[in-house]
């Protein structure tokens, strides 16, 4: 493999997680659009092992074909995060539950869905 096909691949978690940085617009969480929506050539159930492995918290249901993860309190989650089959993987969405606690505080988040995305 060449250097810059070295750096690309290199770069592309980077580019991932740059990507799910991005600030939603205000009122976003309160209509509950998505603060993450990416998609992952993983299985759903392969980033719902990863994501149980790098939060506190978790509590896992489904919903027909998706797999539903609860972060934080079951009563008072923090976060609500949908994994969807597609195609080619899954599709990772994930939006700010009933709770205004950050716990764990947003950017790790953001940080450990993009490297279970990858």
């Amino acid at each position: 493999m060449n250097p810059l096909a070295r750096r690309i691949l290199a770069a592309s978690p980077l580019a991932l997680a740059a990507a799910c940085s991005t600030t939603p617009p205000p009122g976003a969480a309160a209509n509950g659009e998505p603060m993450i929506y990416v998609s992952s050539t993983h299985s759903a159930s392969s980033i719902a092992s990863c994501l149980k492995g790098r939060l506190p918290q978790i509590h896992e249901s489904r919903d027909g074909n998706a797999t539903e993860l609860s972060v934080g309190s079951r009563s008072n989650e923090s976060y609500h995060v949908t994994l969807t089959p597609s195609g080619y993987g899954s599709t990772i969405r994930v939006i700010h539950g009933n709770s205004r606690s950050d716990d764990p505080p947003e950017p790790e988040l953001r940080f450990d869905v993009a490297r279970c995305a990858t």
